[in-house]
């Protein structure tokens, strides 16, 4: 927690914002011992002030929030980092096309001879004062997502039929995710869409991306770390001109394929695995390797573009 905050900090994130979502969590109910573990750590911090302003801004306020926009823009690393900040554990609930109610608020179960609830991660996000991020919520249908609109607006509580209601706890907050144009989406219904706070979220910048491949790869050096961010950006542009589909604007797989890099296999054969075999088709996979050849000399080692 310290550690984000320093970061936070250095972004230039607002003080007053800072101090009062330390303040917010410090008044909150404890979490439970059985579930501290689901507070989570970030692997990679979110860049971006303004959007860190916007989203802490939200939770403060009782908020929930929608992260709308393409891929690779950061919008599970930015739920998790809000998650640790106000430090309150996570539930992930992944949805599909078969999510239903039973799978969100919870199923009947026998324990001891009689039928009980045994909660889902909505109903257990709201008993435990948890953040719940509902990742893709357009990939589930309207009537499943239904359920939530109690929970989600001023009643803040799950009616489960045959059972008591459910109440939310005042740390409760959940964070759905979007992305436009994946297979098996749907526009949002407006009903649940107004139940958010939404943030459009803005690919990084190069800036941006060359302080995370710093804060991740320190050893590597600097004209290379360069090179990556120019890469990415000319994927970018080529996804962006509808050259090619964004199956190679991959930043896991770029960060996946510096990590191969580090581990001494050759630049070009890492991208490979990290970025252009993403395509299947085979002239857009030779388009993206053109791109990547345009960068990363062919005989460049992984070894080489770190100072080890």
């Amino acid at each position: 927690m310290g550690e984000l905050m320093d970061f936070l900090r250095a972004e230039g994130v607002s003080e007053a914002l800072l101090q009062a979502a330390e303040n917010w969590k410090n008044h909150q109910s404890p979490v439970r011992e059985a579930a501290l573990h689901r507070i989570p750590k970030p692997r990679y911090p979110y860049y971006g002030k303004e959007i860190w302003e916007e989203a802490i801004s939200a939770l403060l306020s009782g908020e929930h929030l929608l992260l709308a926009g393409p891929k690779a823009t950061g919008k599970n690393d930015l739920a998790e980092n809000l998650s640790a900040l106000f430090g309150r554990p996570q539930w992930d609930v992944s949805f599909y096309i078969n999510t239903d109610a039973a799978s969100l608020i919870g199923t009947d179960t026998l324990c001891g001879g009689e039928v009980s609830l045994r909660h889902g991660p909505i109903a257990r996000c709201a008993l435990e004062g948890g953040f719940g991020v509902l990742d893709e919520i357009n990939m589930a249908k309207n009537e499943s997502l239904a359920v939530l609109h109690a929970a989600l607006d001023f009643r803040r509580c799950i009616d489960v039929p045959g059972y008591d209601r459910i109440p939310l706890s005042e740390a409760s907050r959940f964070i759905a995710t979007m992305n436009y144009g994946y297979a098996g989406t749907r526009d949002l219904n407006e009903a649940l869409a107004s139940r958010f706070l939404v943030i459009n979220m803005p690919s990084i910048t190069e800036e941006n991306l060359l302080k995370l491949l710093g804060r991740e790869f320190p050893e590597l050096k600097p004209a290379y770390a360069d090179q990556m961010t120019s890469l990415f950006t000319d994927i970018r542009r080529k996804c962006d001109s509808a050259e090619i589909s964004t199956k190679a604007l991959d930043l896991r797989g770029l960060l996946a394929a510096v990590r191969l890099m580090r581990q001494g296999l050759p630049a070009v054969r890492a991208l490979e695995l990290g970025i252009v075999n993403k395509c299947f088709d085979e002239f857009e996979r030779q388009l993206v390797e053109d791109v990547v050849k345009s960068r990363v000399p062919e005989d460049l080692s992984g070894r080489e573009a770190f100072a080890l």
